[in-house]
């Protein structure tokens, strides 16, 4: 069997071919670097770094590009609300670049954490400004656009296929429009493609453009880059189901308004993690970050291990019950092994990286054969992960095959999983004391600043103590919060 995903656009199950013989072009939305990443956030990131490394494993040559959103993104997809980045400049009394650079730096360190590869290539908006501007001008030139009251609008009207991936047609909208009306649009889903002061009139980051001194919007960004890096038309393009129906919807509009033809040819979209309440977002101010897991005694690991237990298209509900379950669990396995590892002398594992094809070689008069063929064709099934696991957990424990054949095939099942399974398992203790680098106490001090200013007493208090613990010293000054070891 070979791969096969499914497709948001066509909305069914396809065999996975890419353009050209074994290159694929993988762009995966990447954040808007205002705030800490919730947990929700990271599980498009995990899924992300599962499908590249399957990738990578049945033998594709992958570039993954991810964007770094730093301006532009308003609070609402619809042009509406506030600049994220400036609203969150200015209620920490910072630059937006030095929020931007703080926050991608705790994205990563959080990405780190989880052990997701960093991709490719990782590109930020603001570098790449003329990129959009002259994606824009190509627009403007085929007919795609006006300019109304300052700022540069693409006009869905010009764009018959327009909602096609949603689901929608240009009548229909028409027929139900319910979005707030922008007095300067022609169709109220029509998006800007440039702002201008007449936006807002203190806006941080402004550049010349034909239209006027002004910024890009949010879509044209991740056309812009995405076709930089990864040529007019590429394989694949990713992000969560909340961004198919405006942000991937326009994208599309865009890209193929410039070029006139296809641009994407698999769309593979995230379902939500969610909670009692809900799904969980940053507007509400009810999310959980990956350092409040790690508060509570977990390994951020075993956050990737209960994620890998549903499939990425499923909604997946978190609890700090389902939490304990994956920690024991992962426990278990790595557990399992040191007493698998345990009286075999120069045991030799899997430890660089494999192809699926040179496993299979390997494992040829192996008895763990077949679970490796089982595993396989999980991961080729639109990524089933929780069926990939539930191979790993059979094999590991079939006393018919020899300690030393499952621990090699093992070895390769986790260079897909990403569990550190043959690290040994630490105390809790110990494994929050080795998180305790500078970047986390920063990321901590920062969290507490947050929650002082959101009126969330409760949350700042916690973490100073939680530091405290750790032998860490808070003092609050005149010129912000300063830090020291005990």
């Amino acid at each position: 069997m070979s791969l096969r995903v499914y497709n948001t656009l066509g909305k069914k199950i396809e065999e996975f071919k890419p353009l050209s013989g074994m290159k694929v072009g993988f762009y995966g939305c990447g954040p808007t670097v205002y705030n800490y990443a919730h947990i929700g956030n990271l599980r498009a990131y995990v899924f992300q770094d599962i499908l590249t490394r399957t990738l990578s494993f049945l033998g594709y040559d992958v570039t993954h590009v991810m964007n770094i959103t730093d301006v532009g993104h308003l609070s609402g997809d619809n042009d509406e609300g506030e600049d994220k980045m400036v609203k969150s400049a200015k209620e920490r009394g910072k630059s937006v670049m030095q929020i931007a650079d703080y926050y991608t730096k705790a994205f990563f360190t959080d990405t780190e954490r989880l052990n997701i590869l960093k991709p490719t290539i990782v590109c930020k908006a603001t570098d790449h400004i003329p990129e959009m501007i002259a994606l824009i001008k190509r627009l403007e030139e085929r007919g795609h656009t006006y300019f109304s009251e300052g700022n540069l609008y693409y006009d869905i009207s010009t764009f018959p296929d327009y909602g096609k991936m949603a689901g929608f047609t240009l009548d229909e909208l028409k027929a139900g429009a319910r979005v707030a009306i922008d007095k300067n649009k022609k169709n109220p889903h029509d998006f800007v493609l440039w702002f201008t002061q007449s936006k807002f009139e203190n806006q941080a980051l402004l550049w010349d453009s034909p239209w006027g001194k002004g910024y890009p919007g949010w879509h044209i960004e991740c056309s812009a880059m995405s076709m930089k890096y990864l040529g007019e038309q590429f394989e694949i393009h990713s992000g969560g189901i909340d961004h198919i129906r405006i942000h991937h919807t326009n994208e599309i509009a865009q890209s193929e308004g410039a070029t006139g033809k296809p641009w994407v040819k698999y769309w593979m979209h995230n379902e939500f993690l969610v909670m009692n309440k809900g799904k969980m977002s940053k507007s509400s101010g009810e999310f959980i970050t990956l350092q409040a897991v790690i508060d509570k005694g977990f390994d951020p690991i075993d956050y990737r291990f209960l994620l890998l237990g549903g499939h990425y298209r499923s909604q997946l509900t978190f609890s700090w019950e389902a939490m304990e379950t994956a920690k024991n669990a992962r426990k278990s396995l790595q557990q399992r092994i040191e007493n698998l590892k345990s009286g075999i002398e120069n045991l030799s594992l899997i430890e660089e990286k494999i192809s699926a094809s040179d496993a299979e070689k390997l494992l040829r008069n192996s008895p763990a054969l077949p679970y490796f063929e089982s595993f396989v064709q999980a991961l080729e099934d639109d990524l089933s992960t929780p069926r990939a696991i539930s191979e790993m957990q059979q094999l590991i424990k079939d006393k018919t095959i020899s300690a030393e054949d499952r621990l090699k095939t093992l070895s390769i099942f986790d260079q897909i999983f990403g569990l550190n399974l043959f690290e040994k398992s630490e105390s809790n203790s110990n494994k929050q004391e080795s998180a305790m680098d500078e970047q986390s106490i920063l990321t901590l001090i920062q969290e507490r600043t947050d929650a002082k200013n959101a009126k969330n007493y409760q949350r700042a208090d916690e973490i100073r103590d939680e530091l405290r613990t750790k032998g860490i010293i808070l003092e609050d000054t005149p010129k912000g919060t300063v830090w020291k070891r005990i």
